[in-house]
Formats: C-alpha cells, structure tokens, sequence
C-alpha cells in the first residue's frame, strides 16, 4: 500500500479519521484529500486503480523536460469525487512553470483550493462573457474562462474553468504569463485509459504548496 497524505479537499489541514467519516478542524465532515508521500509510478498506478469511472487528466504528450510533480484524488468511494495532477516544467520565458489540472464533482472545492479562490466552485465566473481558451478533455472540445483568483499576486498565476461531461475542469497555471503556452485546442489525456505509453510518464520536480 502507498504511503499517503490524507488532507481537506478545501484547505492544507490533516483531516482525523472518525470510524470513516474524516473531520477538518476548519470545513467539518470532508472527503479525503489522499496524496502519495513519494510520486512515482507505482503511486500513480495506485491513484488510476481508485478513480473508477472518473477522469485523470494530464497535459499529452508531455513537453521534452517536463515532469509529473504531483496527484491524487478526492474520496473513497467506487468513483472518485476529485482528480488532480501537477506538471512542471520550464519555458524560455517564464523560467519554472507549473500546471495543474482538477476535474471535480460540484461543491468539492478542490479546484478552488488549488486556484485560491473563496467559494468550492467558479460559479457564475466560468460561462460568462468571451470564453479565454479551448481545450480537448477526453477527445473533445472544452471552453474555458478565466477565473480570477481571491489569493497572491495578479501575476502569480492564472486561473481557467469549465464545464467537462457534468464536472468542473480547472487549469492553475503559474507564473500567468505562462497561459500562453495554453495554445488553441491543448490537449489533456485521460490516463487511466493508457497502455504502455504509462511506462513513459516521468515523476519528479517541486510539488505545489497549496
């Protein structure tokens, strides 16, 4: 069994364990936030076993010297209420870069936690007024809008969300002015379809601190 980090979907704080229901001291009854303590291989296969039917986005194929940094997911149920990963790397124009991706069942507020923003979903902040970019999620075109972000720096990152098969799609990327290697119809794989192509996914690099 994987080690893991069992955390609040919403905030940094260890959640406690009370005959299976898991208590933060902060958002009360939560599902589990789990995190591997080590990224690896055999962490992440352990991650895609625990999905059930639910997606585990990555950015596919990954640039040359960008790495898988971190992920996890959101419940213990058959299906996984939330599904994160982080990817890192650098651009010769912003230095180190860093991507994550939430795909999340409404009022889970993973997305949010990562993003920095005061609510658990985007609400009326993704769907409104021009659309920022186009992704491809599971073989199909997703728009995203941007989302501004109630914590850090304007220029600390930037923040997309939208709507995918009934859940909530975030992208946090920092610094913001790395959106721009966001270009047009980016695509993000779903894992836990891969073959032999998992064999390929690199794991090290700096993990997120929110």
């Amino acid at each position: 069994m994987v080690a893991e980090r069992v955390e609040c979907p919403r905030c940094t704080r260890r959640v406690e364990d009370r005959q299976g229901e898991f208590l933060c001291s902060n958002h009360g009854p939560v599902p589990p936030l789990r995190r591997p303590h080590a990224v690896g291989y055999d962490a992440f296969a352990d991650v895609v076993r625990q999905t059930g039917t639910k997606p585990l986005y990555l950015p596919w194929p990954m640039s040359p010297g960008w790495t898988i940094a971190d992920f996890g997911r959101v419940g213990d149920g058959a299906d996984a209420d939330a599904t994160f990963t982080t990817t890192v790397g650098t651009s010769d124009l912003d230095g180190p870069v860093e991507v994550t991706i939430v795909s999340e069942d409404p009022a889970v507020g993973l997305g949010a936690r990562a993003a920095g923003v005061h609510r658990v979903d985007p609400g009326h902040r993704a769907g409104r007024g021009p659309l920022a970019i186009h992704v491809r999620a599971g073989g199909r075109s997703v728009p995203l809008w941007m989302v501004d972000s109630d914590e850090g720096e304007l220029l600390e990152k930037a923040v997309f969300a939208g709507e995918a098969d009934g859940r909530w799609l975030w992208l946090v990327v920092r610094p913001a002015s790395a959106a721009l290697l966001l270009r047009e119809d980016w695509l993000l794989a779903d894992v836990t379809g891969f073959g032999p192509e998992a064999l390929e996914m690199p794991f090290s690099g700096p993990r997120p601190t929110w």
